[in-house]
């Protein structure tokens, strides 16, 4: 993000460049090259925090995936156990 950033702002000075014959543009152009540079760089800025949301997020989803598979794992010993009871008080 920071490189189309910095991107934007070189496509804004070039056009800034150009526009150097009229004072009013290029005081216009300059304007919009800072507004555009600011958007990108809040652009950058929303960018990474929604990337560390995800990334949070997916941490989370992987604890709770271990915590359904070790519960599911006990379920089994526990299912397991009880076969096992059940087969032992059958064939006595």
């Amino acid at each position: 993000m920071k490189k189309l950033a910095k991107s934007i702002a070189i496509v804004m000075m070039v056009a800034f460049a150009a526009a150097c014959t009229d004072t009013a543009a290029i005081s216009a152009a300059k304007q919009k090259a800072q507004s555009d540079a600011s958007s990108a760089g809040t652009a950058a800025t929303s960018a990474e925090q929604a990337s560390a949301q995800a990334q949070a997020a997916a941490q989370r989803a992987d604890a709770g995936a271990t915590q359904a598979a070790d519960s599911a794992r006990r379920a089994d010993d526990a299912v397991a156990r009880l076969e096992a009871a059940f087969a032992s008080s059958v064939t006595k």
